[in-house]
């Protein structure tokens, strides 16, 4: 188990204005958000993402955990809440796979726009050489988040993850006011009592919001 420092400069690039999103309307945003359709990934900013024009920013992110993490085309890989399926494209595009890269997400919207077709929405049988998930872990209730991360542990040889966390009063402040979907709100050491508690042996990487 490795705190790891991969996707911090990609996160760090978005630009929040952190109290422009704390507003009286903000609990009607997030009930529009946790439905995760739409409106979350291509509606208003206060709902979501936004909508952005996939610019390939996933790439150097797929680069650097396959690097990491030795893959290839023969790889099996699992991205857990993989939203639109972008990872899923450059780990696809980049190692030429000759296993489909599989995607789950709860967004059934989200579920439309692959851009890598063959999903699967069930666990795949047998061993995975990588399991990934990316910012989907603290939107889950903690009886969720125990059975999500032990699967993980189960199933693949390799994981990597990244949570929402914080360090000091300003950071919960800032991560208070910007998620619409955050359920855990945890420092990074409790997050580590957690993934030792439930046995996860996986890589991780926390995001913090200064």
């Amino acid at each position: 188990m490795r705190e790891m420092n991969i996707i911090k400069d990609l996160h760090t690039k978005t630009e929040r204005n952190y109290y422009e999103r704390m507003t009286p309307d903000k609990p009607a945003c997030m009930r529009a958000a946790r439905k995760f359709g739409k409106a979350f990934f291509d509606g208003d900013r206060c709902f979501g993402y936004g909508g952005y024009k996939y610019d390939g920013r996933f790439r150097p992110v797929a680069r650097a955990l396959i690097d990491m993490y030795g893959l290839d085309e023969n790889s099996k890989i699992l991205d857990f809440g993989c939203a639109k399926g972008f990872l899923m494209h450059e780990f696809t595009e980049v190692l030429i796979l000759k296993h489909p890269c599989r995607g789950m997400d709860v967004s059934e919207y989200a579920k439309k726009s692959y851009v890598v077709e063959g999903m699967s929405e069930v666990w795949p049988d047998g061993e995975l050489d990588l399991v990934v998930s990316l910012g989907t872990l603290h939107n889950l209730t903690l009886p969720e988040l125990k059975v999500k991360l032990q699967l993980m542990e189960k199933t693949a040889k390799h994981k990597y993850i990244t949570v929402d966390s914080y360090r000091n009063v300003k950071e919960l402040f800032n991560l208070q006011c910007w998620t619409l979907t955050c359920e855990q709100f945890l420092r990074p050491h409790e997050w580590e009592f957690l993934f030792k508690e439930w046995g996860y042996t996986g890589d991780y990487e926390f995001l913090f919001f200064k």
